[in-house]
Parts: structure tokens; sequence; C-alpha cells
């Protein structure tokens, strides 16, 4: 699958701090906790990203059944995961977006051998659980990490100020 890098941008536009983009939230870290565009309150929100740069597993979706359009974000403060995903309905391919670091560009070809003992290539960050992070998806500037999850849930766009990866 051929990838793209998008280089963090210099300028970062603004945004509406009291706007909230996100309609629907799933909590990882407290099993079963969900929120609807009703609950999503500016103290969640500030709840939400004070937890990112501690640990946190959460997705946020635009989409307010919660199902073909969002971000997953997950911390263990020390590594942060952002992963865009978009899901089409109508048959066109799916967007595939993952905070991208470009310390670990060499470990490339060493993420498709898989060998998940090697730490020096993957985190200890579990996507869903289950699908173990490489550290090239995974920044540990956890201040730009907050700020690119409060972009999203703003604007419900990616935020230029972090390299990306698309897939």
């Amino acid at each position: 699958m051929k990838t793209n890098i998008i280089p963090k941008q210099e300028t970062i536009p603004s945004f509406d701090p009291n706007t909230v983009a996100i309609k629907y939230i799933e909590y990882y870290n407290l099993p079963g906790k969900a929120y609807n565009e009703n609950e999503i309150t500016p103290k969640l929100i500030s709840k939400i990203l004070q937890e990112v740069s501690k640990g946190i597993n959460i997705d946020l979706f635009l989409d307010p059944a919660g199902e073909c359009d969002w971000m997953e974000v997950l911390s263990d403060g020390k590594w942060l995961y952002l992963a865009r995903f978009r899901l089409y309905q109508d048959g066109k391919e799916g967007e595939y977006f993952f905070s991208y670091n470009p310390d670990y560009a060499s470990t490339v070809a060493q993420t498709k051998e898989e060998n998940y003992s090697d730490k020096s290539v993957w985190t200890e960050l579990l996507s869903g659980g289950q699908s173990i992070i490489p550290k090239i998806h995974a920044i540990t500037d956890m201040e730009s990490g907050v700020r690119a999850v409060e972009f999203f849930i703003r604007t419900g766009e990616l935020y230029p100020g972090i390299n990306w990866e698309q897939e």
C-alpha cells in the first residue's frame, strides 16, 4: 500500500475554541462509557485534553452514530497515537491517517517483519486492545498532541502542526 507523508506546517489556522465538531465519544478507559452530542460539554473536553498527556484511550466521532468518521486517541503518557479513519459506504475507498514520527522513519521495513518484541520499533500501545502500535505512528510531543486532539474536537480536521502519514 502506498503511503504519503503530510509534513507539519508552521502556520496553524485559528479555530473557534467554543465550537465542537465531534458528535459522539467512546471512552475505553471507562468500559461502556460513551457520550452523545448533548453530553459533550466544555468540562468533558477539558478532562479529555488533560488525560491525553497522562494516558487515554478514546474514539472521537464526527458521526453521531459512532460508526464511520472518527479519530482514535491512544496514549500511555509517553507515546501518543492518533489515527483518523474515514470510511465510506458508497463504494469509495476509505481514508486513513496516522500520526507520523520521522525519528522512526528508518523502521518501516522492520514494522513489516512484525517482530513485536523489538522495543526499538514498537510501543506498548494497543489499538482496539489488540493491534500494537509502531513508534513511527506514535509521537512523544504531548503538547502538540493535545493541540492536535483539540483541533480535531473543534474543527473535525487533522491538526497541521504535526506530521501525518496517509495510507
